[in-house]
């Protein structure tokens, strides 16, 4: 089995460090590619630069398809481009916030969000309102860091979010606690695996594993014939109504491949 995780952003200094923490979860026969793009903005933490990268993310996803990928994971907490990604390609496509919200109630009963930065709450609270989750999530907070800063002292950004995290449980009554943005929990993560191992006594919810195991699963749905995408509505591909209009934008969603950063099995 083969997953594309695209780190979503237009540097590799994000590679390592999801490599580093999803690479023990893997189950045997599976490889892990992490990408980044090579084009557009270096972050999307804002709106406007938001928009370039989700162009540039439905090329990853079609090269993705194209090079034999089984399932395609889009690493950031906002997922950016989702529903626009699985209209386009076959493979399963999954997105860290949607899968996680999905099962955050096998974590507990309600749930809370800590996420990066203040520019982050809202977008989040729009996307778990539209994922139907609003009503178990107590509350969506940050902890204060932008990306380009995490990757500098992820060791800071690890006990800062620990702390959050004790504080927003005890303050909301949330039993478990989403970590986002998907950096913010790598660097959480990464602690934990280099020995803060009080970090694992919270009930927090990884999303990047989440994503990355949930993609496993719909891969093995899809070679099994089960994974039965509606392509009725939301979904419907654009070739189904108009294949002459899908012939004239397909060279729009067409590129060279992304870098590949890191590779793991």
């Amino acid at each position: 089995m083969r997953i594309c995780f695209l780190n979503p952003f237009g540097t590799d200094k994000y590679d390592g460090i999801i490599k580093e923490v999803l690479s023990s979860s893997l189950r045997d026969g599976t490889e892990l590619e992490v990408w980044h793009l090579t084009d557009g903005p270096r972050n999307l933490d804002y709106f406007a630069p938001k928009q370039v990268v989700q162009v540039e993310i439905l090329k990853a996803a079609k090269a993705a398809e194209e090079a034999g990928f089984d399932a395609f994971v889009i690493g950031c907490l906002y997922d950016p481009a989702l529903t626009e990604v699985r209209e386009l390609v076959n493979i399963p496509v999954i997105g860290p916030l949607e899968s996680s919200a999905a099962l955050a109630r096998m974590f507990g009963h309600r749930y809370a969000i800590v996420t990066d930065h203040h520019k982050a709450v809202p977008e989040i609270k729009d996307r778990i309102r539209i994922y139907g989750s609003d009503a178990n999530c107590l509350s969506v907070e940050s902890v204060g860091w932008f990306v380009d800063d995490m990757i500098e002292d992820p060791m800071s950004v690890a006990d800062e979010t620990y702390q959050h995290v004790q504080d927003i449980m005890s303050r909301t009554g949330a039993e478990t606690v989403l970590i986002g943005c998907t950096i913010v929990s790598a660097c959480y993560e990464l602690a934990y695996l280099r020995g803060n191992k009080k970090l694992g006594e919270l009930s927090v919810i990884n999303p990047n594993l989440i994503a990355v195991k949930t993609a496993e699963m719909f891969a093995d749905m899809n070679k099994a014939g089960q994974y039965r995408i509606s392509r009725a509505g939301y979904y419907q591909n654009l070739q189904d109504h108009d294949p002459v209009e899908a012939a004239d934008v397909a060279p729009y969603f067409q590129t060279k491949l992304p870098v590949i950063a890191e590779r793991t099995k």
